[in-house]
């Protein structure tokens, strides 16, 4: 009766601090969940640590936890999380700026521009050399314009283009959109697979920049993967948590380290996105 007592009490405790808990930490998101599927399974963890049982449907409105961007299923990498108040500091990290590591492969276009898609056009590639491609990078860095990939997060009358053109409907392109490239460099050329490293701002889609940069080179290329390396101030290397590392203490020593990363004070206007109206913004 005792240890059923203590017991209780221990999980009383846990539930205290899981719902004190308030800020912001990165998680490492695997290649093939999706963004929310990651959150959902982070918050089952704690709830289930904590003892907190949950019915249904209510579990969301238990504990206040959200991400700060889409990471797509098909990539890895810094997944920025809010949990109490800081679920309203979650929109500073769409508008900050990203850091990625793709790899792309020459010759080959998809109609998701990534590995996951149908190969939709085959091109010759061997003309393509290690300096051809370093000088295309210079036309893709600093303010350029960007046509968004169609297969995206970005909606259409409230729903989503991806889920749109996977029901066979007719989706026109999104207007390119003015977006910011702060660095872009070769890491590693190999034929047909290429290496970049990429800092942008936010509503940047490195699979567009692959295809665009295979049509500069009069070829085409698609995504073959990619790693979100860094998000914000929050980088891969030493901020993200791995699944193993889910727990409410480990996440409270997070968010102790992660203080001095954030500004001083969070403000708690309705901060502009650079495309308004879109709720997707600053995803790939």
């Amino acid at each position: 009766m005792a240890a059923r007592e203590a017991g209780g009490v221990a999980l009383g405790r846990a539930a205290d601090k899981l719902f004190s808990l308030s800020g912001l930490f990165a998680v490492y998101k695997p290649k093939g969940p999706t963004s929310a599927g990651v959150l959902n399974l982070l918050k089952e963890r704690l709830l289930a640590e904590a003892g907190v049982q949950t019915n249904g449907n209510k579990r969301k409105q238990v504990l206040k936890i959200g991400h700060g961007g889409t990471l797509d299923s098909a990539a890895a990498g810094v997944l920025v999380v809010g949990i109490g108040k800081g679920t309203k500091m979650l929109r500073t990290m769409l508008a900050g700026s990203k850091k990625y590591t793709a790899i792309g492969v020459l010759g080959k276009a998809t109609d998701t521009l990534d590995a996951t898609g149908k190969v939709t056009e085959e091109k010759p590639y061997d003309q393509v050399t290690k300096g051809d491609l370093e000088n295309v990078l210079q036309k893709f860095t600093g303010d350029i314009m960007q046509v968004p990939p169609l297969y995206s997060a970005l909606k259409k009358d409230g729903e989503r283009l991806s889920t749109l053109m996977k029901r066979g409907e007719a989706v026109e392109a999104k207007p390119a959109r003015p977006v910011r490239v702060y660095s872009l460099s070769l890491q590693h050329f190999q034929p047909p697979l290429f290496t970049l490293d990429v800092e942008c701002g936010g509503g940047f889609y490195v699979r567009s920049l692959v295809s665009d940069i295979g049509k500069e080179l009069s070829t085409c290329a698609t995504m073959q993967e990619l790693t979100r390396t860094k998000q914000g101030p929050f980088t891969l290397e030493e901020h993200a948590l791995y699944e193993d590392k889910w727990t409410i203490d480990e996440i409270a020593r997070s968010l102790e380290h992660c203080t001095s990363l954030l500004p001083g004070e969070p403000s708690h206007k309705k901060l502009k996105t650079e495309h308004p109206g879109e709720t997707a913004v600053g995803c790939e």
